[in-house]
């Protein structure tokens, strides 16, 4: 049995991630309906923060693999530090990518993070190899080409169906059906990220003793505020990543934003299903470079692609580093010491701060545009 504070804040740090994940990876769910003009961004964005709420309801299949299938949960049991540790990893990386507009992996980060933090505390012995590599790192490879192979199709079996059809009414009618498949893509969403944090405070209650780690379970009012965090980030959203994803990789038409957001909804509720800790982030990105390249192949910026890439190949890397740190930074002051993690969170509360005022003096907005 640890300490409640420690618990709390662990907790609290645990929501203000699923925050993040929310702002941050809000151009996942409505960019490309903005970029075609299928919807307000006001609108867009009120639309995903409610279904990724909803999603958050439909499945615990990949809070359970975060829970027990990535580290151990009876190292985590003897140390809540790693999961506080892990989660301050994914946060720095997020507002790291954030500062600099790369739409890079929550999800990523956030088991980057944890692995980091656990293999810090108790070397191999406290990472499941088999969990990292089988339900993170094949699908982290298989997913973003997948996706991008079905939007290819996809976009090619729509413009062969409407060729010679008036654009304007065709227009109209991909606009229409953005807004069905933008609406799926939310609920993938919210079904797969927010269940993510939901298995880092499980972990949390393992290393409390309020859920014994042979019996992992979800208890219902994680899933409530978790998915409360992560809607009310998604509405925040994250305007600066928006531009790059919905415009900067490809100009898209209404035809391309359908296929593209159809096939990533597919892709994400497939893995949600099965229990992957998807990036929906690589996902999409991989969905929209199919739409376009399927077109034209010069329609790509394969430059800001390729930046957006290296940033997914650095990201699990990264947050397992910074996790680590911070772990080695808490045990400074005690293995379970309450000072440590507390001394942390004020100094990454403070660094976030003014990360986002030097982006308000430099004229970048936080907040939605006129519509």
């Amino acid at each position: 049995m640890h300490s409640d504070l420690l618990l709390v804040l662990v907790v609290g740090t645990a929501l203000a991630f699923d925050f993040t994940n929310g702002f941050h990876d809000t151009a996942n769910v409505v960019a490309t309906s903005i970029s075609t003009r299928a919807l307000p961004p006001r609108v867009a964005i009120g639309m995903a923060s409610l279904l990724n709420f909803a999603g958050a309801f439909i499945s615990l299949a990949v809070a359970a693999t975060v829970a027990k299938g990535i580290v151990d949960p009876s190292v985590v049991a003897l140390q809540p530090a790693i999961v506080f540790s892990g989660l301050i990893g994914a946060i720095s990386w997020n507002v790291v990518t954030w500062y600099y507009g790369l739409p890079s992996s929550s999800s990523h980060a956030l088991i980057g993070g944890v692995v980091g933090a656990a293999f810090a505390a108790n070397g191999s012995s406290g990472v499941m190899g088999d969990g990292l590599v089988g339900k993170v790192v094949v699908p982290a490879i298989v997913a973003p080409i997948l996706a991008f192979l079905v939007a290819g199709f996809g976009i090619l079996v729509c413009y062969r169906i409407v060729g010679r059809l008036r654009p304007g009414p065709v227009g109209a009618g991909f606009r229409f059906g953005q807004v069905m498949s933008g609406g799926m893509l939310a609920l993938a969403h919210g079904t797969n990220d927010a269940q993510k944090t939901m298995g880092v405070i499980v972990l949390a209650l393992v290393s409390h003793g309020d859920i014994s780690p042979n019996h992992i379970h979800v208890p219902s009012w994680v899933v409530i505020t978790a998915a409360s965090a992560i809607a009310l980030g998604t509405y925040a959203g994250g305007w600066r990543i928006i531009r790059t994803l919905g415009s900067r990789i490809i100009k898209m038409d209404p035809a391309q934003g359908f296929a593209a957001q159809g096939s990533g909804a597919a892709v994400i509720l497939a893995a949600s299903h099965v229990g992957y800790p998807l990036s929906t982030t690589h996902t999409i990105s991989g969905a929209v470079m199919g739409a376009g390249a399927a077109k034209r192949l010069s329609a790509v910026r394969w430059g800001v692609a390729g930046n957006i890439v290296a940033a997914w190949i650095v990201t699990l890397p990264a947050s397992a580093g910074i996790g680590a740190a911070v772990y080695g930074a808490t045990r400074i002051f005690g293995v379970n010491s309450e000072a440590g993690p507390v001394i942390v969170a004020v100094l990454i509360l403070i660094g976030t701060m003014l990360a986002f005022g030097r982006r308000l003096r430099r004229g970048s907005p936080l907040t939605a545009p006129q519509a």
